[in-house]
């Protein structure tokens, strides 16, 4: 699970604990641990969404400022549904 770079920072101080991803199909399974710096996210939440779940609060939520601009970033390539990943970084997980 990759994340912009103006995201990075605030996920790994705990600010941001949630994404939203337009996929075909999950790409990050419950529990899975994704590098990020010198730590990595732990998946502690994925549940499919309607588009007209998105609220500006999520999106904010999320770090964007609105729900247009994280859609620019989610919506990339083919992929439909929309998940909500519930995640917690930790700063000491090793591989």
């Amino acid at each position: 699970m990759t994340f912009t770079k103006k995201l990075r920072e605030p996920i790994m101080r705990g600010e941001i604990t949630c994404s939203l991803r337009i996929w075909r199909s999950p790409r990050v399974k419950l529990g899975g641990r994704y590098r990020l710096g010198a730590g990595a996210v732990e998946v502690t939440t994925l549940r499919q969404i309607e588009l007209s779940d998105i609220t500006p609060q999520l999106a904010r939520d999320s770090g964007f400022e609105g729900v247009v601009d994280l859609l620019k970033t989610a919506k990339h390539g083919a992929g439909e549904k929309v998940y909500l990943v519930g995640f917690q970084y930790r700063p000491d997980t090793t591989f």
